[in-house]
């Protein structure tokens, strides 16, 4: 399926300039891409609305089942990307059909219990403590000090960890995330934490997600359980922090939302919707692969072949978004937490929502005079075709006590 006008799936525009860069792809060939991974490995990156649409509301052409990848004996063992397109992984990721089915219940199941008032109250306890931290220096680092430090600690409460395995966890997840020389480390933290906190709930059950997750009677097994929770909780940190991190950007750089930071709240839910529109933290996902030959957007897709759904170029579609200048106010028919039955949950799309705007509040309430401390066009993104969050948001505000 190479293509001689393949575009490679990397380097610095994905970072400076994404909208550009998925406006001269969708000109150049159309709503669905020939792109090279990592490697020279090729797949499809569709950026059509309508072809997204199509792609993730049809399970059985377009399948999670990674084994149907007619790319694995290319595929190095040291491949880069393997974290992320997993092969013979025993978790919701890559089930398929019924037993995927099942086991989407069984999260729902487990985060719809969740008490909505006591989420709020874990996301601001943690977030005033971060704050505490930070408030008195009259300067900091919003993303590393504050919005990669928030989600992960939310949820690990709601999964039943004790407070103190909090930070440790932070730590784990975000090394794991990072991808560098310490990611297999903090991949092992986690793991081993999450085995042992399976150990501890079966021997005690509580009322946390862990406990209500073993109690489901589909049959599934501790280390599948473990998976789920491994993946739900990366799924649910990296990009609320980022939903976070982007949110406070464009509150602190756009004029449209300034009221939110002199007292007005109402924006707030504007900005993040504008976001998860314009600036969404989760851009490409790898990925569906083609049951059988099929026509896609005009292109001819094999059997076996990797579609990359590209959520942010979907949500800029021109035939969609024909007025990209316009806010897009209460629409949420955005593709940034996916579609079709592979979709992000419901209740875990209400639980990233409560942590991230709670998250928001608490910086607008704590440090109401925050302003940029660097010049908005200086501020730089993570080098990622994958996610999209800011390497670091530097602010200066009046010093205030801890409380």
């Amino acid at each position: 399926m190479t293509t001689p006008d393949a575009v490679p799936l990397s380097g610095p525009r994905f970072q400076t300039e994404p909208a550009r860069l998925y406006r001269e792809m969708r000109c150049d060939h159309g709503a669905v891409v020939p792109v090279l991974l990592d490697g020279g490995i090729p797949a499809w990156l569709v950026l059509g609305y309508r072809e997204l649409h199509q792609v993730t509301g049809d399970p059985v052409l377009f399948s999670r089942d990674s084994d149907l990848w007619n790319q694995w004996e290319n595929i190095p063992a040291d491949w880069p990307l393997l974290p992320m397109i997993g092969h013979k992984q025993p978790s919701i990721l890559y089930t398929v059909g019924e037993r995927h089915r099942q086991r989407a219940a069984m999260i729902s199941n487990a985060l719809e219990e969740v008490d909505p008032f006591e989420l709020r109250a874990h996301a601001e306890r943690f977030a005033d403590e971060l704050i505490d931290a930070l408030c008195s220096a009259g300067e900091a680092d919003l993303v590393a000090q504050y919005a990669m430090l928030l989600p992960v600690r939310v949820l690990a409460r709601l999964y039943g960890f004790p407070d103190e395995d909090g930070p440790g966890l932070v730590t784990a997840l975000n090394d794991m995330i990072d991808g560098r020389e310490r990611a297999l480390a903090g991949q092992a933290h986690l793991a081993a934490s999450m085995a042992q906190l399976l150990a501890d709930r079966r021997k005690e059950p509580a009322a946390d997600v862990v406990s209500r997750m073993l109690a489901d009677d589909s049959g599934f097994s501790d280390e599948e359980i473990a998976q789920d929770l491994m993946v739900m909780m990366a799924a649910g940190h990296q990009p609320t922090a980022d939903w976070i991190g982007n949110s406070l950007r464009l509150m602190l750089t756009d004029d449209r939302f300034a009221a939110s930071l002199f007292g007005g709240r109402n924006s707030v839910a504007e900005a993040m919707n504008e976001v998860l529109w314009e600036d969404t933290p989760t851009q490409n996902v790898a990925g569906r692969w083609a049951a059988r030959d099929t026509h896609l957007g005009g292109r001819r897709v094999k059997a076996g072949d990797l579609l990359l759904l590209g959520l942010q170029g979907a949500n800029s579609d021109p035939q969609v978004r024909t007025d990209a200048s316009a806010l897009t106010g209460g629409n949420n028919a955005h593709f940034s937490f996916g579609h079709g039955e592979h979709r992000c949950p419901f209740p875990a799309q209400e639980i990233a929502e409560v942590i991230a705007r709670t998250g928001i509040e608490v910086v607008l309430d704590r440090l109401p005079d925050i302003d940029l401390a660097v010049p908005a066009e200086s501020l730089t993104r993570r080098p990622s075709p994958w996610l999209r969050g800011l390497s670091g948001l530097p602010v200066r505000f009046s010093p205030v006590p801890a409380r």
